[in-house]
């Protein structure tokens, strides 16, 4: 494998590289620590009132919209996927029952300013909380702020998972992976599974996605179902970072992008699509690549699959190593794909992938957010209260 490195990108194109190794390291981690896991999250699991909500900001706020609808099937309950954005903007919407919940955040750094007011305002909204943390940095604030109470479990990631790079790419990977490992139970076949197909795409198709970026489009959509619309909306996020906003990208699923959003589609358009390993769900997503390579020339709509394609063509990429996996599972390898695409497209504008906006106008840690102070009257748990007064 040989990936094209220019100065602004070394960091980038490590951080994408490194993956499967990281996911096997993460993956050893976990394992590792799994009696104290199971120790931490088992009497709340056997809790059935127990709500259970996925949170984080941006990317990081992606990796529960994957995990929660795999979750939600795997263990039979409740999971939410609410953003640290909403859960800071709307604290009486997203805590409007005072039910026992087990908050689980995602943060590359913790420094973000949401990271930290989600948790105190779970706290200060509902009469019971606990915390999973699930982080890459243990000097950030919410790793500092939750790794000694009683209360809060912090699970760190590999070390070298902190990306150093603006977009979030081994961090998201192996925050996906560690909660499917954490809530999920382990699996071992599964993490070998992802390791071999990530270091497939790598080797045998990265020049394919080069090629792809090399061709002008200007417009780049992508598509996935279930767990994999929240695939499909990193992805469309992932390359308008890295290009600062010079490639117009967006994401639905099968069935939605019909209602409207597909009139986003020109000449100058290419689509991916994440296959479903479900089969039904399967036959939807089979629907939209039909349909719009109708539309558009076939090698502009790239199918990624990890089961043989019927009447495959050269625009249907398998990936065998990932049969088998649940679509949760496939985001953690087929994310590679958006991430190798975004660095294509990065370098052939000439951009700087490592910092994509020099200016600041956009920042690695976001800033200038202005936590208001939440005084929690007509919030969940002073409803609570009313209600046994009465």
């Amino acid at each position: 494998m040989s990936i094209t490195t220019i100065v602004g990108s070394e960091a980038t194109v490590r951080e994408i590289t490194q993956q499967p190794d990281v996911w096997l390291e993460a993956s050893t981690g976990i394992a590792a620590r799994r009696e104290e896991i199971d120790a931490f999250l088992a009497p709340l699991l056997a809790r059935p009132e127990l709500r259970i909500v996925l949170t984080g900001a941006g990317t990081s706020a992606f990796i529960g919209e994957i995990a929660a609808p795999a979750l939600t099937r795997t263990l039979r309950r409740r999971i939410d996927a609410v953003a640290t954005t909403d859960i800071v903007s709307n604290p009486r919407e997203s805590f409007a029952e005072d039910v026992p919940l087990l908050l689980v955040s995602f943060a590359r750094s913790g420094n973000s300013p949401e990271s930290v007011a989600a948790t105190e305002l779970a706290d200060q909204s509902l009469a019971e909380v606990h915390h999973l943390v699930i982080t890459c940095d243990e000097t950030g604030e919410l790793y500092r702020r939750h790794h000694d109470r009683a209360s809060s479990l912090t699970v760190l990631m590999p070390l070298r998972s902190n990306d150093e790079g603006f977009a979030m790419t081994s961090s998201f990977s192996s925050m996906l992976l560690s909660v499917l490992l954490i809530l999920g139970g382990a699996d071992d076949a599964a993490v070998q599974a992802l390791a071999a197909g990530a270091t497939t795409i790598l080797d045998q198709r990265e020049v394919d996605i080069r090629a792809l970026a090399n061709e002008g489009c200007e417009r780049v959509v992508y598509i996935g179902s279930g767990p994999l619309t929240g695939l499909a909306r990193e992805s469309a996020l992932k390359l308008l970072e890295l290009t600062a906003g010079r490639i117009v990208t967006y994401y639905d699923s099968a069935l939605g992008f019909r209602h409207g959003p597909k009139a986003v589609v020109d000449d100058s358009t290419l689509v991916v699509v994440y296959l479903s390993s479900d089969p039904y769900t399967r036959r939807y997503d089979l629907d939209i690549v039909a349909e719009l390579r109708q539309t558009l020339s076939p090698e502009r709509v790239i199918a990624i699959s990890s089961e043989p394609v019927e009447g495959a063509t050269a625009s249907d990429w398998e990936f065998s190593e990932f049969a088998g996996l649940d679509d949760a599972q496939l985001a953690v390898g087929y994310v590679l794909v958006a991430q190798l695409l975004g660095l294509s497209y990065s370098l052939q504008l000439g951009a700087t992938p490592d910092n994509p906006f020099p200016s600041g106008t956009v920042n690695r840690v976001v800033q200038g957010v202005r936590i208001h102070e939440f005084d929690g009257v007509d919030g969940a748990r002073s409803v609570a209260a009313q209600l046994q007064e009465q």
